[in-house]
């Protein structure tokens, strides 16, 4: 998972531009920091305030198992090359009760048999969502079996928006 040596955007900083000073007091009330993310975020003050918004929601708002919204944001990044987020997620993946054998797995193109059903039918969704786009309508039907209408909604929400996470990072040259 590697990308270009730099950000390909100059990285805001905090406290710089007094007109961003209260994307800025969300952002940290929010994250608690303003990652290099945000600061890239923060060259456009109106994608930015979004950003925050939508993806607090995302993150926060749902109702999806946190261990499940943690497996599909880890296996996006592998996906998609984005090693910013998968490293960034790794503490809230381990918060929410996912071992290390399942976080190794995560990198694999065929994830182990570790996985719970459920897990295993999240990892499927991400797969298509992230490989496919389209999502066959047998897994689908699976996913609705297992989540009210709710939870789909949330659960493809969660991948879809996680899926623009590491895709801007990425193009951007987001890291550590």
């Amino acid at each position: 998972m590697t990308g270009p040596a730099r950000a390909r955007v100059p990285l805001v900083a905090p406290g710089s531009d007094p007109a961003l000073a209260g994307i800025e007091a969300r952002i940290l009330a929010e994250r608690g920091r303003i990652s290099p993310l945000y600061q890239a975020l923060l060259n456009s003050a109106p994608i930015a305030a979004g950003w925050e918004r939508m993806l607090t929601a995302v993150r926060n708002e749902t109702a999806v198992p946190a261990a499940l919204r943690e497996l599909a944001i880890l296996r996006v990044a592998v996906l998609n090359g984005a090693a910013f987020e998968f490293d960034a997620h790794l503490p809230h993946a381990s918060r929410a009760g996912l071992d290390d054998a399942k976080i190794a797995a995560l990198r694999d193109a065929a994830p182990a048999d570790i996985f719970t059903p459920a897990e295993r039918l999240v990892l499927a969704l991400t797969d298509a969502m992230t490989r496919d786009i389209v999502v066959p309508e047998a897994l689908m039907r699976d996913v609705q079996a297992r989540f009210d209408a709710r939870g789909v909604v949330e659960l493809v929400a969660i991948i879809a928006a996680y899926n623009m996470v590491s895709r801007l990072l990425v193009a951007l040259g987001i890291e550590h």
